[in-house]
Parts: structure tokens; sequence; C-alpha cells
């Protein structure tokens, strides 16, 4: 009997301290790069980067390449939608939700993990770990660049 793939589900929500459109464009792929420090997509559609539905990118992540798709960006929803590949190993899809609350935004975020085989599923559990903790980095990152790097 083989065991089953892993697949998780976390959550978190964080307060961007800033209006809802200053913080919209940030979660887009390119914008990201200017509060995540780690983050640096390499651009495969659109050629020269640019945030818009449907954007393909490259992201590194450990020893791996991982192939990421942009599949909702959806400003008046207020949604975001990521779905990543880590060939035979994992599927990533990461969705957010933001909404303004008053002078500043409210970010929802919903990790979702799937393993390709069983070799993967420690690298499942793993990722889901530092998912269900990741909220209070988001939040330091984004609304340290909010309070100093957006002046620049």
């Amino acid at each position: 009997m083989t065991a089953a793939l892993q697949r998780t589900r976390e959550q978190f929500a964080i307060v961007a301290d800033a209006p809802f459109e200053i913080t919209w464009p940030l979660f887009g792929a390119d914008k990201e790069r200017l509060w995540a420090p780690d983050w640096d997509p390499i651009f495969i559609w659109p050629e020269k980067a640019e945030d818009r539905e449907g954007m393909v990118f490259k992201i590194r992540h450990e020893k791996q390449t991982a192939v990421w798709v942009n599949t909702v960006l959806d400003r008046t929803a207020g949604r975001v939608q990521y779905v990543y590949v880590m060939p035979d190993v994992l599927v990533t899809v990461i969705t957010l939700k933001l909404m303004a609350i008053g002078h500043a935004t409210s970010v929802d975020v919903v990790y979702e993990r799937t393993a390709l085989a069983q070799a993967a599923n420690a690298i499942v559990m793993d990722k889901a770990a530092s998912d269900r903790v990741a909220g209070k980095e988001w939040s330091r990152q984004i609304n340290a660049y909010l309070r100093n790097g957006s002046q620049k």
C-alpha cells in the first residue's frame, strides 16, 4: 500500500498600513520586489517585467526553479492568485484578497500545496509549517517599505 500525497491549506491575514490604492500594486510579481528582499522573478511573459493577469515567470526555490503563473489579478474584486509548479515536487496555489479598511488594507492570504510525489510529502509539510507563521514576516516587510521605502 502506498502513502497518500500530502495536501495542505494554510491561511493568515495581515494589515498593510496604507490605503488600498497604494497597497494593491505591491502584490504584483514585479512590484513585490520593492518590499520583499529575496523576491527576484525572471519574467517569461510579458518579456519586460509588468504586472498583469496571465504573467509567467520563474523563481529559484532552494535547489529548484519553479514556474509561476498569475491566474487572477483583479483590482476591482481585490483578488490576486498565483499558481506555481516545482516539477515532480509540488504545486502551490496562493490566493490573496485585499480589502480597504479605512486608511489601511487587510490582506487575507491562503496557501494550498499539493505533493506531486511521495518523496515530496515532507517538503509540503515543511512548507505548510512555514506558511502558518509567514504572516508576521509579510507584515514586517511590507509595512517597513510603506513607512520608509515608498517615500524614496
